[in-house]
């Protein structure tokens, strides 16, 4: 995948730097959000997926996953219970 060609960029913390190896990419389909070059979320048609491997892999990457639905953890695993939030294969094409 090119980043070249779509509209990306990092999360920005408070002290004015970037977050090194987490971004939020928006495509004509949706917003994704990656950590360390995997899909962690995807938003598409209003419907947030994530990723059934790697979507609580580590404290870095459920850190900035919050920060990127602005949820807590409690609230994303009871939206995941409830079938708000769908897991799916999101890294089958770059695995």
């Amino acid at each position: 995948m090119k980043l070249k060609s779509m509209k990306f960029g990092n999360f920005k913390k408070i002290k004015n730097y970037y977050v090194k190896n987490q971004f939020i990419i928006e495509t004509g389909k949706g917003t994704i959000f990656y950590s360390y070059n995997t899909k962690i979320v995807a938003i598409i048609e209003n419907q947030v997926y994530l990723d059934e491997k790697y979507w609580n892999y580590s404290r870095t990457t459920i850190k900035y996953r919050n920060m990127f639905l602005e949820e807590s953890g409690k609230e994303i695993e009871r939206k995941i219970k409830k079938g708000i939030y769908l897991l799916a294969n999101l890294n089958e094409n770059i695995r």
